[in-house]
């Protein structure tokens, strides 16, 4: 089981301010964490393969395209803009 120093402890490195009573609870929550550790340290996983990921993909990446709906809406943009610049809005700088 953890000790009310050890809990102390932990509750001052995370900046807890903790009554005595809550100190207790967390005693014996973190001791029963710290139990199930142990408990799982006892399965066999040597036949289990390494992975790095537990999905297999293939090619996440697309390649990036416009849209021609996304082109009417940024030349209606650019119609109802002030002032634009080589087909970029034109903003005024702010330092």
């Amino acid at each position: 089981m953890i000790s009310k120093e050890e809990v102390k402890h932990i509750a001052k490195l995370a900046r807890l301010g903790l009554t005595e009573r809550e100190i207790e609870k967390f005693q014996k929550e973190l001791s029963s964490i710290l139990d199930y550790f142990e408990k799982l340290k006892e399965v066999d996983i040597s036949e289990v393969k390494d992975e790095t990921r537990p999905v297999k993909i293939e090619e996440a990446a697309r390649e990036d395209e416009e849209s021609s709906k996304l082109k009417v809406q940024s030349s209606k943009l650019m119609k109802l803009a002030p002032e634009t610049k080589d087909g970029y809005l034109k903003v005024k700088s702010i330092f």
